[in-house]
């Protein structure tokens, strides 16, 4: 990996817990069980929070632009969410739990001036974006941006993180990953166990049809980890997914990224160390 790709990975490592954050933050549980959302588990919200930006969708929809859940699993909260809060009460309360997270998460830090310069930063590299063809990015571009610098932030990185996103998919696909594959394919490099890949919601039988299919291919070894050839191919999307979400790291200029990188540390840190975010994902940050 070049070093200027190894910088776009490492935002990216620096701008996804300051979004992800929000989907375990006990403020946004306490929010989407105001809207009424079921908070047993996490996903009755997850599904309505990141789905709203693209306005009142079924479940086709969001299972094609969401990629790695089962159809089964969609299915399951949407478009039944919609009837619990439509997309516009679920993007003002967004708003509220966001604020309501940040601020527990960063105190007095929210209101100084390193958020507000890191904000700023952020929102320039987002407006770079180029959205096309990309479903998830677009419609979050497509938000008006909020008056408080905290709230630019997570708007920022969650327009970042779904413009990679966006792009990770399309690299997938090149590769001739389906859904399932791609997590099966991911597991198989060590990106996380392969329990940690469940709640996407695939069934042992969809999870092992998947593995013969990539064995068939020679990606897989016997016993579920990747060949040669299956690390390079997963390699070869990682690198296609860093050369597409390069874009606004580049308008941003080496400078300002680097500030925004320095900006970034303490609100990451803090995110890290809140103990909210789970320690395996399935996005291999720290893995890939």
């Amino acid at each position: 990996m070049s070093d200027e790709l190894g910088q776009v990975r490492r935002m990216w490592h620096l701008l996804e817990p300051l979004h992800a954050v929000f989907y375990y933050a006990p403020e946004v549980f306490e929010e989407a069980a105001a809207l009424g959302y079921a908070t047993d588990e996490r996903w009755p919200s997850y599904f309505a929070w990141r789905a709203a930006p693209l306005g009142p969708v079924g479940a086709e929809e969001v299972t094609a632009a969401f990629h790695s859940f089962s159809p089964a699993t969609v299915g399951r909260h949407l478009p039944a969410g919609w009837e619990v809060a439509g997309p516009p009460v679920v993007l003002d309360a967004r708003t509220r739990a966001v604020d309501r997270a940040y601020r527990a998460l960063f105190g007095d830090r929210v209101d100084g001036p390193e958020l507000a310069e890191a904000a700023a930063l952020a929102r320039r590299a987002a407006e770079a974006a180029d959205v096309t063809g990309r479903p998830l990015a677009g419609a979050n571009a497509a938000l008006p941006w909020p008056e408080a610098p905290h709230l630019v932030l997570w708007q920022a990185a969650t327009v970042l993180r779904e413009h990679r996103g966006d792009g990770h998919i399309a690299a997938l696909t090149g590769a001739g990953l389906d859904p399932v594959e791609s997590l099966v394919s991911f597991a198989a490099v060590g990106a996380a166990r392969p329990e940690v890949f469940a709640s996407r919601g695939w069934s042992a039988a969809e999870w092992g049809a998947a593995r013969e299919r990539l064995a068939a291919r020679g990606l897989l070894e016997a016993d579920g980890t990747a060949t040669d050839a299956g690390r390079a191919l997963r390699a070869e999307v990682e690198r296609r997914t860093d050369e597409s979400a390069a874009g606004p790291w580049e308008s941003l200029g080496e400078k300002d990224r680097e500030r925004l990188a320095e900006l970034l540390g303490p609100f990451w840190v803090a995110a890290i160390g809140s103990g909210l975010l789970p320690g395996e994902t399935t996005l291999g940050i720290g893995k890939v």
